[in-house]
């Protein structure tokens, strides 16, 4: 009886890692430890696997690496969000047999002047600019100047929590959920709400406004632009202390769970108690929703569905390079918390 040739799946089952660890490992490329490259040659030649030359570079020019590019200055402790996303982005690739390379980037276009930009090359990703990917998951917002930069390399791409004029992407239904919040403060008997955001300034702030807006038209309330309150700075830094209007609400919407918190703090230093004296709503369910006192209540965005998509229609476009879906809204829900007094009550 002829014996069987022994193969890389066989080795990979031995050692207890994946395919895709022994091809590199083998083939002397990145993405492996020295210590366990070694270990699996060892193995492959005790079990006489025999290593053809053209193994040294994957067959199908594949790499079987991720880049997941995130602007450096969306990374930081109030954007925690972008690290759980980033977790769940690893751990679904891996189920691919991919891994997930975090390149943390300056998108330095919006900081220089025309007369003071040069040839840019530099600031590509090197992941891209080398060649070290598949395809790469954009991450958060980029301006257009640092995206074009990208198209020459005709990678792959998918845009994760992006709001522009690009193709593929996975952003959560900031509408409908903020629709739903406002909703909900009304039939806890609530008309006189405001909104704490900085609705101009586009992106998911501006949809979330639009979100409150409807649920408003819908109940008959007028709009009041007293009750319109910039949460940020034309950087995107949420404000310390926000310029609160001298004709109280009895609710605020917030465009996100770190401007509700700091509002809760405000208030409760000047003797506004929440919620009994003003009910507050936030957006995203994440770490500032239960660091406040009381709790918010808010939506929940849904984070791990987000990078399912994204990693899912990223997955399709390198197998079929003329793949499109276009925008894809994933849905949040509503979590009730302490944050809301029932005026009915």
């Amino acid at each position: 009886m002829i014996k069987k040739a022994v193969t890389m799946s066989d080795i990979a089952r031995s050692m207890n890692v994946s395919t895709v660890t022994v091809s590199k490992a083998l083939g002397d490329r990145e993405g492996v430890s020295d210590a366990l490259r070694e270990k699996i040659k060892q193995k492959a030649s005790e079990m006489g696997y025999k290593l053809r030359t053209s193994e040294r570079e994957p067959r199908d020019g594949s790499t079987y690496n991720i880049g997941i590019v995130v602007a450096k200055e969306l990374i930081s402790d109030s954007s925690a969000i972008y690290w759980t996303v980033y977790k769940d982005l690893i751990e679904i690739f891996r189920k691919h047999n991919y891994y997930g390379m975090l390149e943390v980037v300056e998108d330095t276009v919006r900081e220089r002047s025309d007369s003071s930009r040069r040839d840019q090359s530099s600031d590509v990703p090197n992941s891209i600019r080398d060649r070290k990917v598949d395809g790469i998951i954009m991450l958060g917002q980029f301006s257009d100047e640092f995206i074009d930069k990208l198209s020459p390399y005709f990678i792959p791409t998918v845009f994760l929590d992006y709001y522009g004029n690009r193709d593929d992407t996975v952003i959560p239904d900031n509408f409908y959920g903020a629709y739903t919040l406002t909703s909900h403060l009304i039939s806890n008997g609530h008309r006189r709400i405001a909104f704490l955001g900085s609705h101009n300034a586009g992106g998911y702030v501006t949809d979330r406004y639009l979100g409150y807006y409807k649920a408003l038209l819908e109940n008959r309330i007028a709009l009041r632009s007293d009750w319109t309150i910039p949460d940020r700075d034309r950087n995107g830094s949420i404000f310390k202390l926000f310029t609160l209007p001298e004709e109280m609400p009895t609710a605020f919407v917030c465009a996100c769970d770190e401007t509700a918190f700091r509002l809760v703090d405000q208030l409760s230093a000047s003797g506004i108690r929440v919620p009994t004296d003003i009910s507050v709503v936030g957006f995203e369910n994440h770490t500032f929703a239960t660091m406040c006192r009381p709790n918010l209540t808010t939506v929940d965005i849904n984070v791990f569905r987000m990078a399912e998509e994204a990693a899912d229609i990223l997955l399709k476009k390198i197998r079929d390079g003329s793949y499109k879906r276009g925008r894809t809204l994933v849905s949040g829900s509503l979590v009730r918390r302490d944050s809301v007094r029932n005026l009915f009550a």
